[in-house]
């Protein structure tokens, strides 16, 4: 069975999960403050790259042929301008561990995504 998390997304076959190594800095160094995690991205077959807020990511796979990402603070806003369109409603990381630059909008293109669901429920794409 499928973990329920607030919103999942399931991306088209082919697809995978890529991370951006942590940056460990050397020994002396200060730290570097407000850079946010390292990056999350997904990759389509066809060379397409798509950037993830990686602070928001509670659940991330591809081991079924497709990338699958949960995200913890963020909520479906529906099909607006031929994109899927996704809000971050809450951060999940204390300030200090976010970068300044996070967007609160995230748009996918309908034929990156084979699925979305909220609260465990089936909501995009709909049946008519």
């Amino acid at each position: 069975m499928r973990p329920a998390v607030p919103l999942l997304i399931e991306f088209v076959p082919g697809s995978r999960l890529e991370h951006e190594p942590e940056h460990v800095p050397h020994p002396g160094a200060l730290p570097i403050a407000g850079n946010g995690p390292p990056g999350t991205f997904v990759s389509l077959s066809d060379g397409r790259r798509i950037s993830l807020p990686t602070d928001q990511i509670v659940l991330g796979d591809d081991r079924g042929g497709a990338a699958r990402v949960g995200f913890g603070g963020m909520s479906f806003g529906g099909f607006a301008g031929g994109f899927l369109v996704f809000h971050r409603v809450r951060d999940l990381r204390p300030e200090s561990e976010l970068s300044p630059e996070r967007r609160n909008r995230m748009t996918l293109e309908p034929d990156m995504v084979a699925a979305v669901t909220v609260e465990g429920r089936h909501v995009w794409p709909t049946s008519h």
